[in-house]
Order: C-alpha cells, then structure tokens, then sequence
C-alpha cells in the first residue's frame, strides 16, 4: 500500500500542507525590556487614588504572516512585584501591601489560555485573552482586552484596562489614617507595556 499512487498523492498532499504552513507564518517571541506602566486606580471615602509601577517581566510569542502582520498570538505571561507599586501615600502602601500579602506572595501575574487577536486599522490589533489572573496568592480565570500597536522598529505596544472586585480575590479593602480613609472594593488596572524582540 506504502507504494501505491494513493498513498503517494496523500502523502505528498500532506508535505505541502507542512511546508505551507511553515512558510506562510513564522514565530516570534517577544519580552519587556523596562518600557512599562501599570498603574491602580481606586476610590475611597475621601478621594481616588492609584499606585503605578514601572516595573515588570513578562513575554508572548506572536504570529506573523507572509505579510509581516500579526495573524495571532501563542503564549503571553506577565508578572510585577506587589511592593513595585507606589501611591503617594505612604500609609496607603503599607496597608494594600499588607491586605494584598505581599510577604506570602510578592507577585501578581497573568498567564493566558485562550488568546484572540483581529487586525484594526492600519498596525493595530484588538487582543481578547482569557487566563488565570493571580493576586495574593488567588488564582482566578478572567479574560482581558488590549489593544496592540506594531511600531516601525517592529516592538509592540500593548495597552488595555481591567476593572476586578477584590474582594473575589480575598483581598480586604485597605484602609489607613486610622481607617479614617476606607478604599473601595473595585479596582482598575490600566496597562501600557512596550515589548520587543
């Protein structure tokens, strides 16, 4: 049968389906390179306030056509160290360290499962992901929304918001001023990362 005209035609027709493949997309792995701001936006009894940081790792490997463009996206993690994020309150970064226990668990991070990427005008793209969104040690599925930006030298921008209750993540609102301020229990994070090859 191995050398029957059949079998040749199938197995020929699958050689050209791989080569296809391989040659109509190809592979690239991205990574932060310190060009990043994550920034938490949040309320209180007495007024907003929002810690950022500049601080972070994480990659994603996209695909990209004979084009050149993105036709999707593999893999992406990112993660930042709790104490990264600063307010310019000093008592309200002691507190959200303490409620978010960063000693037991220093990281937030966000490893995706299901990634979606649809072309925009011009070089940017919408990113629909879901993934497990980890804070104070809590793992829970979330999705995310971004939108992507490819600049001339081929790095990308990655910007986006997520507004998440902390309280589904056993977080305890913090407060400070002796409870005098009283945080809300929705936060919004805001991200705007530029990765590289």
């Amino acid at each position: 049968m191995k050398n029957s005209p059949c079998f040749k035609k199938v197995l020929l027709s699958l050689l050209l389906l791989i080569i296809i493949g391989v040659v109509g997309y190809s592979q690239t792995k991205y990574s932060i390179k310190d060009n990043m701001n994550l920034t938490i936006n949040g309320t209180s009894s007495m007024h907003d306030w929002d810690m950022v940081s500049d601080k972070g790792s994480g990659d994603a490997t996209f695909l990209f056509g004979s084009d050149g463009k993105i036709s999707g996206c593999s893999s992406l993690f990112f993660t930042t160290q709790v104490k990264n994020l600063k307010s310019k309150h000093s008592g309200l970064d002691k507190n959200a360290y303490k409620a978010l226990k960063a000693d037991k668990n220093p990281n937030i991070s966000f490893v995706a499962s299901h990634i979606n990427i649809s072309a925009g005008q011009a070089n940017t793209y919408t990113l629909k992901c879901t993934g497990k969104l980890t804070v104070a040690g809590v793992a829970k599925e979330t999705d995310l929304l971004a939108t992507l930006k490819m600049n001339p030298d081929k790095s990308i921008v990655v910007t986006g918001t997520k507004t998440i209750n902390m309280v589904e993540w056993s977080v305890e609102p913090p407060s400070f001023m002796f409870g005098a301020m009283k945080t809300g229990k929705d936060i919004t994070l805001k991200y705007d990362v530029t990765i590289n090859k």
